[in-house]
């Protein structure tokens, strides 16, 4: 068939009818937002000539991501959780709001509930033979004094590329802490260099990823949840330098403000000084919130996550 076959005030009509805008029962956000969904996909069926077999397998591929739990995923590497926060850095500049530490995307592996210490953690169990890795940094407000009893939620990949509660290898929580900042607004994790991961090779999301031509790959990241009373929370991640899929990660987490150098220590008394026994990484990301202020958006975002067993 052609394309550009159906008037634009037809499809206008039945958007508008699908989505009961002329009724008084419903949800009015719903309809509201219905109503251009349903309006905007009926133009790009139009323009691009969307076979009905091009229509039903994309349903069909719709159902299969829903079914493999894969949205989360799916969502960031079509760049549409980027856009979100791009929408909220722009929302933030014309509130006033500037100069705090850069947020990105949360992805889709946080697990609440992870064991809260007081200054410093240990968050890897001992059996992964990654390499030992020790970020420190200081939590501080916009006028440069440090907070203290900040939480610094962290969690990350093991040396595989594995979560605890998603890869079913590790052990509860390994690799996942909560860290409250000390009088310093300082904190300190001990755990492993993590390494970067791939959508599975039967997911939907890298079957997307093939059709588009790009790769389904993550560069190695560290994720951060930071609040603290009076502050606005904080969701961000850091990348390292030299990673292969640094400037090209499929989810667009990367932001250039958020890389951070792995210093590798060999230096006996440094290594000794560390409490350690063997060569090992360092990083430091230090860490700025904005003050909470009235009427600004949002950033606590509530969406589903895994549940720890």
């Amino acid at each position: 068939m052609p394309a550009n076959l159906m008037s634009k005030k037809v499809m206008k009509a039945l958007a508008a009818e699908a989505a009961g805008v002329a009724g008084s029962q419903g949800n009015a956000r719903v309809k509201e937002v219905a109503e251009r969904v349903l309006y905007r996909m009926m133009q790009v069926i139009d323009e691009c000539d969307v076979s009905m077999d091009e229509f039903w397998a994309a349903v069909g591929f719709i159902a299969k991501t829903a079914k493999n739990g894969e949205f989360g995923l799916m969502v960031p590497g079509v760049a549409i959780e980027h856009f979100l926060d791009l929408r909220l850095d722009e929302a933030e500049r014309l509130a006033g709001i500037e100069g705090g530490t850069m947020r990105t995307i949360e992805g889709p592996l946080y697990v609440a509930g992870a064991p809260l210490t007081k200054g410093e953690a240990r968050m890897d169990d001992g059996t992964d033979p990654g390499e030992v890795f020790i970020i420190s940094g200081q939590v501080r407000g916009e006028d440069g004094n440090p907070i203290a009893g900040a939480v610094v939620d962290l969690w990350h990949a093991n040396s595989k590329g594995g979560y605890s509660f998603i890869d079913g290898e590790q052990a509860a929580y390994n690799l996942r802490r909560r860290i409250e900042t000390d009088s310093e607004g300082r904190y300190t994790a001990r755990t492993i260099v993590p390494n970067g991961y791939g959508c599975p090779p039967e997911s939907a999301t890298r079957e997307l990823m093939n059709m588009l031509g790009r790769h389904a790959e993550r560069p190695a990241h560290v994720h951060y949840f930071v609040t603290a009373p009076g502050y606005r929370q904080l969701t961000t991640q850091i990348n390292f330098t030299g990673d292969k899929y640094l400037h090209t990660d499929f989810a667009f987490g990367t932001r250039d403000e958020l890389i951070v150098t792995l210093d590798r220590v060999t230096d006996p008394r440094r290594i000794a000084e560390a409490g350690l026994n063997k060569p090992f990484a360092r990083t430091t990301f230090d860490i700025v919130l904005t003050r909470e202020r009235a009427q600004a958006p949002r950033t606590v975002v509530q969406r589903e996550h895994v549940i720890a067993a």
